[in-house]
């Protein structure tokens, strides 16, 4: 017998939620779905319905719960190979094939009624039957879109998936509807008759791998996250990284000083750099901005910290064979486990798995200091470069609720002279230091300046600088020299205060 409205009511929890068996999609609805509803997921052909299905009933299997899946286009042969390549196993999950060899057979074709109607209704019959039978506490229907050709008109089709949804509610069960959307594109039937809604989308870009998004369409009176999350399917099921909001991570931390480990470049930055902040190191190619990068990562774990590195343009073996050269033993802070180093394929991976990347560096390994290298890669990983600046944003203020220090590098467009630079992140950055190139009797050498700290004074001389065996050296303030930045300076004094005649000579 059907529960009362009274009943149902007085039965249902607000804060009651189900799992999904996913946790990104629980922490983007808040915690679940309500309990007792009927759900629409839709996306085109490939996009992870099945999958997140599989893992919505095998949750509930997890939790004690009777489970069906009906496949209206699948057979139980090839959901279990789903299931396989998953690492799954579907015991606990209850079948019903509605395409069958008897359902095919050419003999059984009606020619008095039109076959739409009599097979439409046996279908549904047949569902609700199993229903009855086995009392499921979750129930997954792939895919509408066979019931959408049978019912062969909108009014017909709704008029069908109203009577599920009223029966469903009856039942006390929770339903989610996949549908491949091979009916009308705009077609809205099932959104408002939906008590939520889950779109996935497949992406192709114009290189590399596909990108998958998901958002939340509807969710009758749920507070979610809003917008879109990127999402993998991985061996396990679908792996979706939530947006990134920064005001939900804050955490109170001690604005300690960040050393470099090296006394000059400490002190052309006033004390050094500010525990929570982030610097933004601008130059040509070569120039060191890398090497000067990871300085700070080596004074990290050398003073018990961690630190990581994403790596957008240079490899492994390329990393740690040039700081080898430089005297810095990285390798030995890696094996201790106070180095994460991460070489990222821009053309592999979607911005929402790299944010999740970085979090887990944060939040998992306890990383303090964190450079990417450089943003020139990370603007290539975009799929869309608009919207690099806000999501660069997001990051930076979340890492600097986590009093991460973070070093990000930029190389511009050009030797000497005149620079191009392919964004302008400046004034998000709290700290920027500038590299370049400079000739000088027939030398090229390299100078550094602090052009902007937002956490206090700096000096605004201009120093030259080199990277041998010994690691980042720098000189005194170049007082001498007029148009260093324009790459052919002037000297204009009588006391030529230059580092060694070639500053970059092997020590």
């Amino acid at each position: 017998m059907s529960a009362s409205i009274e009943e149902q009511t007085a039965a249902f929890k607000p804060d009651a939620r189900i799992s999904t068996g996913n946790t990104g999609i629980d922490d983007i609805l808040g915690g679940g779905l309500d309990p007792n509803k009927m759900y629409l997921c839709e996306g085109r052909p490939g996009t992870g319905k099945t999958t997140m299905g599989m893992q919505f009933l095998l949750e509930g299997v997890r939790q004690g719960e009777r489970a069906l899946y009906v496949a209206l286009s699948e057979s139980p042969a090839e959901l279990s190979l789903v299931a396989h390549r998953h690492g799954w196993s579907l015991d606990g999950v209850e079948i019903l094939e509605l395409v069958s060899e008897d359902v095919l057979d050419p003999e059984r074709e009606l020619t008095v009624l039109h076959p739409a109607e009599m097979e439409l209704s046996e279908t549904t019959r047949l569902i609700l039957d199993k229903v009855e039978s086995l009392d499921p506490a979750r129930v997954v229907i792939d895919s509408l879109s066979e019931l959408r050709l049978l019912a062969q008109g909108s009014l017909r089709y709704r008029r069908q998936i109203l009577a599920m949804k009223h029966f469903f509610a009856s039942r006390r069960c929770t339903v989610i509807l996949l549908d491949d959307q091979a009916g009308k594109q705009d077609d809205l039937q099932l959104h408002s008759i939906s008590h939520g809604v889950i779109a996935l989308e497949q992406l192709a870009v114009d290189y590399g791998a596909q990108r998958r998004r998901m958002r939340i369409l509807k969710m009758r009176g749920m507070d979610f996250r809003g917008g879109y999350h990127d999402f993998t399917i991985r061996k396990g099921g679908l792996e979706v990284y939530p947006r990134l909001v920064a005001a939900e991570h804050h955490k109170d931390f001690a604005p300690t000083p960040t050393p470099s480990g090296n006394a000059e470049l400490d002190s052309l930055l006033g004390g050094g750099l500010d525990r929570g902040t982030n610097v933004l190191l601008i130059g040509a190619a070569g120039v060191g901005k890398s090497s000067l990068a990871s300085t700070y990562a080596l004074s990290a774990t050398q003073r018990g910290e961690h630190a990581a590195i994403f790596a957008f343009d240079e490899s492994r073996a390329t990393f740690f064979a040039r700081v080898r050269a430089l005297g810095m033993p990285m390798e030995a802070a890696l094996e201790a486990g106070l180095l994460t180093f991460k070489q990222i394929d821009p053309a592999e991976m979607a911005p929402g798995e790299f944010t999740a990347m970085v979090r887990r560096a944060v939040e998992e390994d306890g990383a303090r200091v964190v450079v990417f290298d450089s943003l020139n890669g990370y603007l290539n990983a975009m799929p869309d470069g608009r919207f690099l600046i806000l999501q660069m944003h997001e990051l930076l203020s979340y890492l600097g609720q986590q009093g991460v220090t973070t070093v990000m590098i930029l190389a511009q467009h050009g030797l000497v002279g005149p620079m191009e630079t392919p964004m302008d992140i400046s004034y998000l950055s709290d700290t920027v230091i500038m590299l370049r190139y400079f000739e000088f009797e027939g030398r090229v050498r390299r100078a550094v300046s602090v052009v902007k700290k937002r956490s206090g004074a700096h000096e605004h001389a201009i120093r030259e600088f080199s990277m041998s065996g010994e690691g980042l050296v720098v000189g005194p303030p170049l007082t001498s020299f007029n148009g260093i930045f324009s790459g052919t300076p002037q000297y204009t004094g009588d006391d030529l205060r230059l580092l060694l005649n070639n500053p970059d000579a092997p020590t």
